[in-house]
């Protein structure tokens, strides 16, 4: 007498549903995995080419300083564009 009662479809639709949206659930976790390592590879990449830049920078900025006698070298300013208003009456 130790059979268990059968179960309804109304439950096995409801097991069905529940076993699918958890299947779904895990799905979802992996892709958002996969995008989070994405980005953080290319967010390292950015990092290591700005820094890459950053040395390179500050090696021709020293070149520059040598060859100037201690000096450092001062940028070029561009001209200010000045923007004239025009009024307008309607």
């Amino acid at each position: 007498m130790d059979q268990q009662p059968k179960q309804s479809t109304a439950q096995k639709g409801a097991q069905k549903y529940f076993k699918k949206e958890g299947q779904d659930e895990t799905l979802a976790k992996q892709a958002r995995k996969k995008e989070r390592a994405g980005e953080a590879a290319k967010t390292a990449k950015l990092r290591a080419l700005r820094l890459a830049k950053e040395a390179a920078d500050k090696e021709v900025t020293d070149k520059q300083t040598a060859e100037n006698g201690g000096v450092p070298a001062k940028r070029k300013r561009t001209a200010a564009v000045k923007s004239t208003m025009v009024r307008m009456s309607y």
